[in-house]
């Protein structure tokens, strides 16, 4: 089903920078999309995070975004996509648009492998724990700019930190100076470094290289 003129006139209001629109945008598709990956997660804060990860995901996306296609099968498309990343990070096997893995069986995890030593353990605690530590301190700063509609440093974020773009293709693609992608890359490190600290962890090499 094509999208409506409504949700035609609300895309390129997004696409303008107006606040309201995007709020309206959120309201209009938040429940349906954590609805649909809460089914398959079982974790609701999981899933309001991979829910926002879709959100950017459809602003980085956006400039290149078919108005002819249907905006709600896009966006869970988008969404189908996050909770895959999600599950494999898990060691979870990943899914297919029907809830299942690429042998038609239903979701289930991935059997685990043998005993680590306990220093492996401690060091991987410690790496789990700097990781559960930068991924709440990211929720936190996209949950910041969804709500002030700060498109620029959503679609940085995805690019720069996510995907491992460099700057200088970072700022090709979103039209802005290699300078305001990096200032907002300085900024975004550095408070997700002090949030670290805040919380008794080291992420001082993040970002590094």
């Amino acid at each position: 089903m094509p999208t409506s003129d409504a949700e035609t006139l609300l895309i390129r209001q997004v696409r303008e920078g107006d606040a309201r629109a995007w709020r309206q945008l959120i309201e209009r598709y938040e429940g349906r999309l954590i609805a649909f990956v809460d089914s398959r997660l079982r974790d609701r804060a999981a899933s309001e995070d991979v829910v926002q990860e879709t959100f950017v995901g459809f602003l980085t996306s956006l400039p290149h975004y078919d108005e002819k296609r249907d905006m709600e099968a896009y966006l869970f498309s988008i969404a189908a996509h996050k909770l895959t990343d999600h599950l494999r990070k898990q060691g979870r096997r990943p899914i297919d648009q029907f809830g299942s893995d690429d042998h038609g069986r239903p979701l289930d995890e991935v059997p685990g492998g043998g005993r680590a030593a306990s220093s492996i353990a401690r060091s991987d605690e410690r790496r789990d724990a700097e990781t559960r530590l930068l991924t709440e301190a990211m929720g936190v700063l996209v949950r910041e700019w969804l709500a002030k509609a700060d498109f620029d440093r959503l679609r940085c974020l995805e690019l720069l930190i996510v995907k491992g773009w460099p700057n200088k293709d970072v700022a090709k693609h979103l039209q802005l100076t290699e300078q305001a992608v990096a200032s907002y890359k300085f900024q975004t490190i550095g408070r997700l470094k002090d949030m670290a600290r805040r919380a008794g962890l080291n992420l001082e090499h993040f970002g590094e290289g």
